[in-house]
């Protein structure tokens, strides 16, 4: 296999989409997957300046609002519409941040060691 140069890796086309069939919402959602820096972002934004995961709520909805993304690839919630996102069906919810972390390629082993468990 031949090795990379910095242009083929910076042009390569790396993020993932799936849709998922969401019958409480009536329809189906793309979920994309994460950048390195929205992953990151996502994973210190849990935790509090200590280190310890503190900041658990609406998490399901933070990565739901980070993840789907319209037919063009653009996000369909911001940050700040992560908490009303919550109030939403919760195996709703479960269903699409379960198919953006297995996209972004975090496991449950990641989340339990943010909250320290």
């Amino acid at each position: 296999m031949a090795l990379l140069s910095k242009g083929q890796i910076l042009d390569a086309e790396d993020l993932t989409t799936e849709d998922v069939e969401v019958p409480e919402w009536g329809g189906t959602v793309r979920v994309r997957s994460l950048t390195g820096t929205e992953r990151d972002k996502f994973e210190t934004d849990m935790v509090d300046k200590h280190g310890k995961a503190t900041k658990l709520g609406d998490i399901r909805a933070r990565l739901a609002a980070l993840c789907m993304v319209d037919a063009k690839g653009q996000r369909l919630f911001s940050d700040a519409e992560a908490h009303a996102l919550g109030k939403k069906s919760g195996a709703a919810l479960e269903r699409v941040s379960s198919v953006a972390m297995r996209l972004a390629g975090l496991t449950q082993e990641d989340v339990e060691d943010l909250a320290g468990n």
